[in-house]
């Protein structure tokens, strides 16, 4: 199932389909993301939206199946999204994000990760490239891993039970 209702199967085409002025947003925001990307990313269609992951070449057991997303830009119909998933798992990251938004008086519209604006004035590229540059690929996957990893939850009666 898509994240988005996008039927484009590469970056050409999900561009193509976007009309004229959105498409130039897009773009932008595309040369911006690709400056910043550590190497190793890879950019491709994914969920309906431009993504920057990790190759399953590099990381082939996913939670889904799918490349690890760290990045991703969708054009919806009132709003542009770009998703930051390495601020989702890093409080001080988003806190570092919310605090340049703050010092110049920008409004932060962002859920876990999906960063939303109508305009490339609403947000500071700067300080969105430094959040992109900030998480290598290894380190990302070190944190995916870490992530994934499962302990018993106090109470359960699971732990200290020798079978």
């Amino acid at each position: 199932m898509a994240m988005f209702e996008g039927k484009a199967k590469t970056v050409a085409e999900y561009l193509d389909a976007l009309p004229p002025e959105r498409r130039a947003v897009v773009r932008k925001l595309r040369t911006m993301v690709k400056k910043h990307l550590p190497k190793g990313y890879a950019e491709q269609i994914g969920f309906g939206a431009i993504t920057y992951a990790v190759p399953l070449a590099k990381l082939p057991d996913t939670y889904n199946g799918q490349p690890l997303c760290y990045a991703a830009i969708a054009a919806q119909k009132k709003h542009y999204s770009l998703y930051l998933l390495s601020t989702y798992g890093d409080a001080a990251q988003a806190k570092w994000l919310a605090d340049q938004f703050k010092k110049r008086g920008m409004k932060l519209d962002m859920g876990k990760a999906c960063l939303r604006f109508t305009s490339l004035d609403d947000i500071p590229l700067d300080v969105v490239g430094q959040v992109i540059a900030s998480t290598p690929v290894d380190k990302y996957i070190e944190i995916y891993k870490k992530s994934r990893t499962r302990t018993p939850r106090r109470g359960s009666g699971q732990a200290g039970r020798g079978k």
